[in-house]
């Protein structure tokens, strides 16, 4: 069953950085691509940044030049560096990821249950 693991989340000060990471495990042959959305209270869940298996990055207008998100294949890590976080980055972040779990077959699409990040001003 495949498995992902939020950390790193937590209450940080306006203008703070924080880093959450996100662990892949359990039957995975191949990670596509990786991503973070947030979810804030009574709005709908958004698209933070992805990350292809590659490492080319996209982004949400909002966060360019301040978050960075990156993994590491070998470990079957995503990570989000958030730099000079404003009071609007508070939300639940959620981790997806596309993954096969066989050599052959397609490929499925996981989440994890989600990190609160609170900025408070």
């Amino acid at each position: 069953q495949v498995q992902l693991v939020e950390s790193g989340g937590g209450l940080v000060q306006d203008g703070g950085s924080l880093r959450l990471s996100c662990v892949v495990s359990g039957g995975i042959y191949r990670i596509y691509v990786m991503g973070w959305y947030r979810q804030a209270p009574g709005k709908q869940r958004e698209l933070v940044a992805t990350i292809t298996r590659g490492g080319d990055p996209t982004y949400e207008d909002s966060v360019k030049d301040r978050f960075t998100i990156s993994r590491d294949n070998a470990k079957n890590t995503v990570y989000l560096q958030m730099n000079r976080v404003k009071p609007e980055d508070t939300a639940v972040y959620y981790c997806g990821a596309d993954v096969q779990r066989r050599s052959y077959g397609s490929s499925s699409v996981y989440w994890g249950q989600g990190t609160q990040v609170t900025v408070s001003s």
